[in-house]
């Protein structure tokens, strides 16, 4: 009873505490009157065991709560550092983040910024350095029976909240509006737990097969780190910084813009949308990080059609294979060969990546080796150029002059780096549409090829946006082929309906056996 006394000001206190620092969320959730009673229920019962695990070891409640509310004003911060870049709140499937920001730094900790890290820096360990100096541990024996008291009532509470929990509407902004953090992390997790992607209307369970692999033409498709066109931001902007883009455009089977599922980042969302044909309420919970469940489950798919229609498959992608599981989930969906960073080096780097130069010159040699006159191949890439953040490279010299039609306003660096990598993406595009042109011409050994080409989504441009207006978030796509049956046809569609469309353009082209 004793314990119990001395550990209820701080509990409460924490408690409170965690409801008002909530508030800085954004968006921000509703007041604690107006949730239902399983959220409170799995707020507080969260908040009492995590207490309870960190009251165990260091026998301090004061500083217990104080480590527990640093950690949530770290996750309110990233919170804030997600829905300014990406328009989205900070959610379960996130938290896998936190190991890749270690493996990774410079794919996060930019966009989380200097002051944020600082912030957090300090936070923590004044919180730990403040705690252990100030406050006396309480002994063991005295703590012990409350102890398992607090975790009691803890389980006993999220067991029941878990038990009522409301529906989701999958739009996290809405659903952490309603639910508050922690009962809006829960959900997530649990339906991640307990339901499965809907395949019954993928469009790869009844495709018919092709199996004459001396008439199928190669297949190239490319996922282009954020590329869109930007020239409509600012008339500013010279027209040939995507002069090959336009032209091939003219020539494409199909070309227009592409809906995507992602702003900014997240291209696993595009590119599982691209390989399975599923929209996002097919995958439901599973939209938000596909390969978490595909890393454990194969399901119908684009790679494993072409796999068995006789085509040899192959990804490139420079960057660490296992970055989003890509690892696990590519040969569950067929690939037969992955070539990631270790198949480059630094010096095929364009700014912080490799460079798309260096990517085409690889698919070059695939096309060109003795096996891909015998076998089609299927060329599935994944590039990096473009990747963000932009803000840490800084304009060349002569970039001004060369993507701008005069002088344009300051706070646009991150807009000029990125149109000098989107040229290079533009050149990558001349280089293998006639490669794969100069194949197909060849009188002895000529196979057809068709070049699919896509952007993930748009690039995280805030300041450039805030001076120009943010764009509608739609990329730009084309399908051309090297013996095209009808003229260009401008098309807009969704991610998930490319790759059927890609295979449609093929089959149309392609005699079948």
């Amino acid at each position: 009873m004793t314990a119990l006394l001395l550990l209820l000001p701080p509990i409460l206190a924490g408690l409170i505490t965690s409801f008002i620092v909530e508030q800085s969320l954004t968006p921000q959730p509703m007041p604690v009157t107006q949730r239902s009673l399983s959220a409170l229920q799995c707020h507080i019962g969260t908040w009492l065991f995590l207490f309870a695990v960190m009251l165990l070891p260091m026998q301090r409640p004061w500083f217990a709560v104080v480590m527990l509310l640093a950690f949530q004003g770290l996750l309110v911060l990233v919170n804030h550092a997600k829905y300014d870049s990406l328009r989205e709140p900070f959610i379960f499937q996130d938290f896998e983040y936190f190991t890749d920001a270690i493996k990774h730094p410079r794919l996060y900790l930019p966009f989380f910024g200097i002051g944020r890290t600082l912030a957090a820096t300090i936070g923590f360990v004044s919180a730990f350095v403040i705690g252990v100096m100030l406050e006396v541990p309480l002994t063991m024996s005295l703590l012990i029976p409350a102890w398992l008291m607090i975790v009691a009532v803890s389980l006993l509470l999220l067991r029941q909240s878990l038990r009522n929990q409301p529906a989701l509407t999958l739009d996290p902004a809405k659903d952490l509006l309603s639910l508050g953090q922690i009962a809006f992390f829960w959900a997530y997790q649990q339906a991640e737990k307990q339901t499965e992607i809907d395949t019954d209307k993928s469009p790869f369970h009844e495709l018919p097969l092709t199996s004459d692999k001396t008439r199928q033409a190669h297949i190239v498709v490319v996922q282009s780190e954020s590329f869109f066109d930007p020239r409509g931001l600012s008339d500013t902007i010279k027209t040939d910084v995507l002069e090959y883009f336009d032209q091939i455009k003219t020539e494409a089977t199909y070309y227009g813009r592409l809906q995507v599922p992602a702003w900014g980042a997240n291209t696993v969302r595009t590119e599982c949308a691209f390989f399975t044909g599923l929209l996002p309420k097919q995958l439901g919970i599973h939209q938000f990080n596909p390969y978490r469940s595909l890393a454990k489950k194969s399901i119908p798919n684009l790679v494993a059609h072409l796999k068995q229609s006789g085509y040899r498959t192959v990804c490139i992608h420079p960057y660490p294979a296992s970055f989003y599981l890509r690892d696990q989930v590519f040969p569950r969906m067929g690939f037969d060969q992955f070539i990631d960073i270790t198949s480059f080096n630094d010096q095929q780097k364009e700014g912080q990546y490799i460079g798309d130069f260096a990517v085409g010159e690889r698919i070059i040699e695939l096309l060109s080796t003795p096996e891909a006159n015998e076998k089609p191949l299927f060329i599935f890439v994944i590039t990096m150029e473009n990747h963000g953040p932009l803000h840490l490279e800084q304009p060349e010299p002569s970039d001004t002059e060369r993507f701008y039609q005069q002088p344009i306003e300051s706070g646009c660096n991150d807009l000029t780096v990125y149109l000098r990598h989107l040229k290079n993406a533009d050149l990558m595009i001349k280089r293998l549409k006639e490669v794969l042109q100069t194949q197909a011409n060849d009188q002895q050994q000529g196979k057809n090829g068709l070049l699919c080409w896509y952007g993930d989504h748009v690039p995280i441009m805030t300041g450039v946006y805030q001076q120009f207006g943010e764009p509608d978030g739609l990329t730009d796509y084309f399908i051309w082929e090297t013996s095209p049956q009808a003229p260009a046809k401008e098309q807009q569609i969704s991610v998930n309906e490319l790759s059927t469309l890609m295979l449609k353009t093929k089959t149309e082209s392609t005699p079948v056996s």
